[in-house]
């Protein structure tokens, strides 16, 4: 779908595809941007300002291939959240987007227990207010995030249009993102592909699972890197970005990762790791205004380098 940028845009349109057929509209949007919070996009719902076809829906409403989905995007608002002079390591920066790489135990958006220290807190500071204001004030500029224990590239936006543009090559999955782990386990096969969709843990709804019944699209690529007697160091290349996707699929073959207290063994056998071994190193994207293909590096943390060492 071509999303030329504009200076000014206050209309977010997006073609629905045959993956996304019989999705009800809320949840397309969430997958669509996932970083909108549920209860923001019911509000834009009620106020009438999403659409299928140029007419307003209710959020049951379900998706067909080729509908036009469009909804208007909220005036930028003055965040509630205070700016915080966190020292940012930065991988890009021009006047439209951010590359940040987000280091271990830092969350990327204010919620429920987590109103300061977050990437937002730091990124409103070094912005000074030049965010793109598409997720309301809790979350602006964030087009995409990362979980609390793993590392590396994050982009912010730093406009609505740049925004827009990014949320399309997220949810086409032309984002380019390859991650580095360690796994449990000895893999035999040098690479692998884990096709298998994901969703919600039928027996427990805050984890993700692979479910063949409820679960979306989700493949992961992976390649060995170096073997250790009781560990694998491999590299992921997401084709699709679904929620904890690395972690459920390695898991799902019997190598989940290192730290991963969720997916993985209860006990750690390196005491003081918290959290997954996970860190995203590559991310590429398409310049919204340029056209250019950008693609950033982060460099392993400290204490991925040290677990490596020690292995």
């Amino acid at each position: 779908m071509e999303n030329p940028i504009q200076e000014t845009t206050d209309l977010f349109r997006f073609q629905i595809t045959e993956e996304q057929e019989e999705e009800r509209v809320d949840k397309c949007i969430a997958a669509l941007i996932d970083s909108l919070s549920r209860s923001f996009i019911q509000k834009m719902i009620k106020e009438g300002r999403v659409c299928i076809n140029g007419l307003p829906v209710k959020a049951s409403y379900q998706v067909k291939a080729g509908d036009d989905l469009s909804f208007l995007l909220p005036k930028a608002q003055e965040p509630d959240i205070e700016p915080e002079d966190i020292p940012l390591d930065i991988l890009y920066e021009d006047s439209d987007v951010l590359v940040v790489n987000k280091p271990k135990d830092m969350v990327v958006h204010p919620a429920a227990g987590h109103y300061s220290h977050t990437l937002v807190n730091a990124v409103l500071y070094h912005c000074r207010g030049q965010l793109s204001g598409i997720n309301g004030v809790l979350r602006p500029g964030i087009v995409h995030r990362i979980d609390k224990d793993t590392t590396g590239s994050v982009i912010v936006c730093k406009n609505d249009a740049a925004h827009q543009a990014l949320a399309v090559q997220f949810a086409d999955h032309t984002i380019t993102r390859r991650y580095r782990a360690i796994v449990h386990g000895v893999l035999t096969d040098d690479e692998g592909i884990i096709d298998a969709p994901i969703g919600r843990d039928n027996a427990d709804r805050k984890k993700m699972a692979v479910n063949q019944v409820n679960g979306k699209r989700a493949v992961t690529h992976y390649t060995v890197l170096k073997r250790f007697e009781r560990f694998t160091y491999i590299e992921c290349r997401l084709e699709t970005g679904r929620t904890h996707q690395i972690r459920v699929h390695m898991a799902s073959i019997g190598h989940p990762l290192l730290g991963d207290s969720v997916y993985g063994p209860k006990k750690c056998p390196f005491p003081k790791l918290e959290g997954q071994t996970l860190h995203a190193m590559i991310l590429g994207f398409v310049h919204p205004r340029t056209g250019e293909y950008i693609e950033t590096s982060a460099p392993l943390p400290e204490y991925f380098q040290k677990l490596l060492d020690l292995l």
